[in-house]
């Protein structure tokens, strides 16, 4: 997850009272572990007998403040697959951590025990990106056996938010969390999920310590559209009170909103201010008053100019050197922004918020780790823009961003003095009037071939469905526009044969004003079977492929969508002279779900006959991105309507 410089500032008051217990010193493991295999279901491929994460917060020989952390598994396997995946177990190395001690060790089914030594800690390098890495590899492991393993890694310490992970895709024994701290200072937790609430231990005097001890915690299977990161059992942690100076709730979205309006908007140079006025006139912006237009052309210019960088120079977030070499991190790129907006009084705030398919942000805990993701609001127009992601444009910010609160900073002036004042808001999802896929479709059939059909074609989509095409049709060469557009026809079948095509409001700054538009004309036999005299037309494969939800198990995790969408298609058809449609009916499918009197979701197909036109309708929305489990068989009846239809074969015989 991405992690945005946030200065806590806090730092003085931790240092004082230096205290050393040392408690990460004196961990190891069991000379002879005696791990209980009976409550195993040995029909699994794995199963953890130990899992344990010891946190200690406390000074170096610098009286630097440090955090010592210790992971300690045990898991027994029984597959090959399972075996193969931990063949190799990888160390945690970054620039702001130090592995300190690491062990390994098998202990066979016969309860031998091999513990690994120096020649099994191997050393690579990813190619990609140099960097050096460290893991076990264990060798001769059978099944039934054990794996057991733990390191101790000295960091950076992470204490203004940081989350837990205890739940895995196997069930786990002995799973336990601690955290100790000098006594001055005081963390706060939270639990989610069913995780059980870490409690302190009283009986501690020399250190503060907290604890969860969960003897058995249940596997959780990733399902088809969950949000699995965000839906296990797992816990946040942070500090909240330093007594020596006094200080409290030192996690507070006030101190960070303060912090992060500094960072962000600090005051720049003449320079800088130079620089950004030029800016805005090589975007074609003259005067930047925050109209939508204006906003869309410096977002387009910026995001075309400007390269994001991974790296973490110090050039990369110095507005100066960003501005004259227009490479930045994502830092910044947001300094880009928001100094540029501030520089022209375009009303905005800042916006930091997390994806919710990975950690839904908690309105209601204040910590740092939900602050991973940054848009800035514009309250009159109330829309978003993403200033680092390159795929997103302006009123339509990472879907997985919205439908989740967020902390909004807004700048605060009293006289001469500047600030940022912090609230947690909802963001808003798009309603699936905003993104979506169109289609009118008019069928002929051939005068001397019945079974080859004659289509004339019109797709339009607007919103995200657009979102990853429209901005960029002005990159994509003529080879590959004829292979974009063949696909949305090869689509409804691949056997097809596209005689004409063209590309519709392929402007990029059309996005989000008109639809992305394919005119296509093609011709086909695929879609028409002879049976006697009769013709069995496959009309609902039009529509292209859809999907359809099969649910063997009793669904477990809430359903969750990127997007709320909408699907509208008409298709005429001409019967051909001499013939009648016997089934008309199967074109009727409606399935509909409400909530508290209004309709979330839909699917409605219908029909009406002119003589020898047909009109088909089939439409479907969904306007409601997390379906609970206890909902979700309602959501799979209207997905499965649609690929019901899809199915629909016409029954065309002689008349008389």
């Amino acid at each position: 997850m991405k992690k945005f410089l946030i200065i806590p500032l806090i730092l003085s008051g931790l240092l004082l009272t230096a205290q050393r217990n040392a408690i990460h010193e004196n961990y190891t493991w069991e000379e002879n572990p005696n791990f209980d295999l009976s409550q195993i279901d040995k029909s699994k491929g794995i199963y953890g007998l130990k899992h344990q994460i010891l946190s200690e917060f406390g000074y170096d020989e610098n009286d630097n403040f440090t955090e010592y952390v210790i992971e300690h598994y045990a898991i027994w396997l029984n597959s090959d697959e399972k075996i193969e995946s931990y063949n190799k177990i990888y160390l945690p190395h970054s620039s702001t951590s130090l592995l300190l001690n690491s062990e390994a060790r098998v202990i066979n089914p016969n309860g031998k025990i091999e513990v690994l030594d120096a020649s099994n800690i191997l050393t690579a390098v990813d190619d990609e990106t140099n960097r050096q890495y460290k893991y076990f590899a264990f060798e001769g492991v059978e099944k039934g056996s054990i794996i057991e393993y733990y390191y101790t890694i000295q960091r950076n310490p992470k204490y203004m938010g940081n989350k837990i992970t205890l739940q895995s895709s196997f069930g786990k024994e002995n799973v336990q969390f601690d955290l100790y701290a000098p006594k001055h200072l005081v963390f706060d937790f939270k639990s989610y999920n069913g995780l059980p609430e870490v409690s302190q231990d009283t009986t501690m005097t020399q250190m503060l310590h907290w604890e969860i001890d969960a003897k058995h915690i249940a596997a959780l299977e990733e399902e088809e559209l969950s949000a699995y990161d965000a839906s296990r059992e797992f816990l946040i942690y942070k500090l909240d009170k330093n007594l020596n100076n006094s200080t409290y709730d030192i996690s507070s979205y006030g101190n960070i909103s303060q912090n992060l309006y500094k960072y962000y908007y600090g005051e720049q140079s003449k320079k800088v201010g130079k620089q950004l006025e030029k800016l805005t006139k090589q975007a074609s912006v003259a005067n930047l008053s925050g109209e939508l237009d204006e906003l869309k052309k410096l977002e387009y210019f910026i995001k075309s100019e400007f390269y994001i960088s991974e790296g973490a120079g110090d050039e990369l977030s110095n507005l100066e050197e960003i501005l004259d070499n227009k490479v930045a991190n994502e830092t910044g790129m947001i300094k880009v922004y928001t100094n540029l907006l501030s520089q022209n009084n375009v009303p905005h705030e800042l916006v930091f918020t997390s994806d919710r398919s990975i950690l839904k942000f908690d309105d209601d805990f204040e910590a740092q780790n939900f602050l991973t993701d940054v848009l800035i609001y514009f309250p009159e127009l109330d829309t978003y823009l993403s200033p680092t992601e390159q795929g997103s444009r302006i009123g339509f910010p990472p879907a997985f961003l919205t439908d989740n609160y967020g902390l909004f900073i807004k700048e605060m002036k009293m006289g001469d003095f500047k600030s940022g004042l912090g609230s947690v808001k909802f963001i808003e999802p798009l309603g699936p009037e905003k993104t979506l896929d169109e289609m009118d479709i008019h069928v002929k059939f051939g005068e001397e071939d019945p079974t080859i059909v004659y289509i004339d074609m019109e797709k339009r989509m607007s919103g995200y469905y657009a979102m990853f095409i429209q901005p960029f049709m002005n990159m994509i060469n003529k080879e590959n526009r004829d292979e974009l557009v063949e696909s949305f026809a090869k689509s409804m079948n691949e056997d097809i044969d596209v005689t004409k095509k063209k590309i519709v409001n392929d402007d990029p700054f059309l996005f989000g004003t008109e639809p992305l538009t394919f005119q296509i004309e093609a011709n086909s036999d695929a879609f028409i079977e002879k049976a006697g005299s009769r013709l069995l037309f496959n009309v609902g494969a039009l529509i292209g492929k859809q999907i359809q939800m099969y649910q063997e198990k009793k669904r477990v995790l809430p359903l969750e969508n990127q997007f709320t969408r909408a699907y509208n298609r008409t298709i005429i058809v001409e019967i051909p002279e001499g013939y009648e449609v016997t089934n008309l009916e199967d074109l009727t499918i409606k399935n509909s779900y409400s909530e508290e009197g209004k309709e979330v979701f839909l699917f409605d197909s219908f029909y009406k006959l002119d003589g020898d036109k047909l009109t088909i309708t089939a439409n479907e929305f969904y306007a409601k991105n997390m379906v609970e489990t206890e909902n979700f068989d309602e959501y799979r009846k209207i997905i499965n309507s649609a690929a019901d239809f899809n199915k629909v074969t016409l029954i065309l015989q002689p008349k008389g």
